[in-house]
This record gives structure tokens, sequence and C-alpha cells, in this order.
């Protein structure tokens, strides 16, 4: 059961639920993310829109939700009321986009406790629905996401066509509007030089690949980020299977590359894990990226069975809260860049270490 938010606060001193390692295949697929598009009949898009026609959207979509139980709890966030810091700890979270996140027309988040159900309010669409869950669950996320949605289509008269479906702002959305993910981590295919084929594989089936923050973002760390690709002409069903079958192929091609990192280069490999720990747990000064890409050798080693390292759940949590806003938010005011490397490698060394303290001896390499 999640606490309840109160506020921002609450929110951030929480790790995200979705990122604590327990859900199918979790140390290859971090998370799943389903996410549906709507919009409000006789409103013009949002780019199109007037700031009055916005705030309207944004008070006819906050009476919906109080009148949905499956958002009955939650935060509700006004972005123009947020300064640039905390607007970004809900980027870094992957609760909000870069652009719901950069703007300054009346635009909103509400975030149900634990974070695995989240709504953006006058993002590209007037709606941007999503779900989360660890592992692979795109058929779960869906199901959250669909009740979430039919509860709102009670109150709210969505913009839709008898003919095409949903209709949405951008053309690849129209249909069922709903984008279905999954952030994938593939180190051995990358390290037996494998990686550009299966891509190659994975968009020729009509997927697209992108980075760890979805669109116009670089792979870091060796997660990417795997979604459908187009919503028109397809059920939800049909795009929820695609995705799920796909990505067990991957993931059998990765488990199959892990294998033979072991069989072939096990003292190699190991050497990578260790020396990625060690300086994640000793480090004095070091930045997001340098840990991103460390993270990923010793999510490696915690799926090899390495003794002695920490949980995926911590791994996965440091992803998130090394990043430069949360850093700050942790921190209680603004730091330089050279203030965030040493402040970073402060609490990436106190994380690992309270984690070797709850494992005990037995935990220790």
């Amino acid at each position: 059961m999640s606490p309840p938010l109160d506020d921002l606060d609450a929110l951030v001193r929480g790790p995200s639920p979705w990122l604590d390692g327990s859900g199918p295949k979790a140390d290859i697929v971090v998370s799943t993310r389903v996410r549906l598009a709507r919009n409000l009949r006789h409103v013009p898009f949002t780019h199109r829109a007037r700031d009055e026609q916005l705030q309207g959207v944004m008070a006819t979509v906050t009476g919906a939700l109080q009148r949905a139980p499956s958002f009955s709890q939650g935060l509700l966030l006004k972005m123009t009321e947020l300064g640039p810091v905390d607007r970004q700890v809900l980027v870094e979270r992957h609760l909000v986009s870069h652009e719901l996140g950069d703007g300054a027309k009346p635009r909103g988040i509400f975030i149900a406790p634990g974070e695995r159900l989240s709504l953006m309010i006058n993002e590209e669409d007037h709606l941007r629905l999503q779900a989360m869950a660890s592992g692979i669950q795109p058929a779960e996320a869906w199901t959250a996401a669909d009740h979430a949605d039919d509860e709102l289509g009670q109150s709210l008269d969505f913009a839709f066509s008898d003919e095409i479906g949903y209709l949405t702002s951008c053309p690849t959305n129209t249909g069922t509007g709903l984008r279905a993910s999954v952030l994938i981590h593939l180190p051995a295919l990358v390290l037996l030089q494998e990686i550009q084929k299966v891509l190659k594989s994975i968009m020729q089936v009509g997927l697209n690949v992108r980075g760890l923050y979805g669109e116009h973002s670089d792979v870091m760390g060796n997660l990417f980020q795997v979604s459908n690709q187009t919503t028109l002409g397809q059920s939800e069903r049909d795009s929820i299977e695609s995705l799920e079958r796909v990505t067990r192929q991957v993931i059998e091609t990765e488990e199959r590359a892990r294998e033979r990192l072991v069989r072939d280069a096990r003292i190699q490999t190991e050497d990578k894990v260790w020396r990625a720990y060690g300086i994640l747990r000793y480090c004095r000064s070091i930045a997001s990226q340098e840990v991103i890409n460390l993270c990923s050798a010793v999510r490696l080693g915690v799926s090899m069975g390495l003794p002695g390292l920490c949980p995926l759940r911590v791994v996965n949590e440091l992803l998130v809260l090394t990043q430069p806003a949360h850093l700050q938010r942790a921190h209680g005011g603004e730091l330089t860049l050279a203030e965030r490397n040493v402040y970073r490698a402060q609490l990436v060394r106190e994380r690992l270490a309270t984690a070797a303290r709850e494992a005990g001896p037995a935990g220790n390499p």
C-alpha cells in the first residue's frame, strides 16, 4: 500500500514503486508504461487553444478527477506554480514530458499514490493518462489505464470519430491513442556488438526504439525504450500483444548473450562489474551519466548472481535519485555542476553502504 501524497516533498522522499525490481523479468525489463492520449470535444488541440480555453480544460478535467475512484487520492500540481527544479524532478521521475515541464501555459499533472497512475493535463493532448508497472507487464498496465480511462469517460466528452477512433494532436496517435513501451536493459548485446542487429529487427516489425527519456533522448546505460509506433487500424489488444511478444523475444536474445558472457568471458565480465561497483561505492565526485553507465554494469552483475552487490531496487533508484533536480531538491537549494557531482557521490556512497549493512556479512564480497 503506497503512502498518501500530500505535497511534492512526499513524492520526492519516496522511491517510485515501479522501480522496485519486483516485476516479471525485472533484471532485464526495468519498467512497462502504457499511455492513452485523449482530447475534449469542441476544444482546440493544446497547441492551438487560447490560455482561457486551456484553463477551462484544467477546470473540467479536475472536476472529472474528483468523480473518478481511481483518482480519489493523489497530488494535483499546476506547472505554472512550480519552479524549474520541481518541474525537472517530475521529468526525471518519468511523470511528465519535457514539453509539459518546460511550458508556461496552463498545464498540470495528477499523480496517484505510488506513481503507478498519473495524468498530464494540456500536454500535446488535453489528457495524457499513464500507467506504470515494474518489469514486463503491458497487459496489467493496460488494464489499469483502461479502467481509469473508462472512469474519466463517464464525465468527459472525448473527441472521437466512428471512422478512425480517438482524435489526437499527432496523427501517429490517432485511433486508439495508445502508446505502450518497455524500458529494457541490454548490456550483453551491447558488449557482444550485436545490439544494432537486434534494434534493426525491432524496427522492422513496426516498433520504435528511443533513449532513456523517450523521444529525442540519447541511449545511456544500455537502456532502450521500445514502443509501438502506430495506433490507427490496430486494436489496443493488438498493440499490447505485439509489444509483449517482441519484448520477450528480445529478452531471450539478451539472456543467451549473458550466458555467452559468463561462459566465454566470465573473468572480464566480473572485472567490469566489480570495477563499476568499486567506483560507485567509493567515488568522491561523479557525473549523472557516469552513474547511469556504471549502474548498467552493476545491474548485469546482479542478474549474474554475483554476491555482495546491492539489490536491483537500489540500482534502479539511483538512476532517478542521482539526477540533477532530485539532488538539488534533496539538498534544499541550487547546486553548481561541481557541487552536484560531489553531492551525488555522497548520496551514492550512502545508499550502497546502507544496502551493504542491510545485507549483513553474507552480502559482503
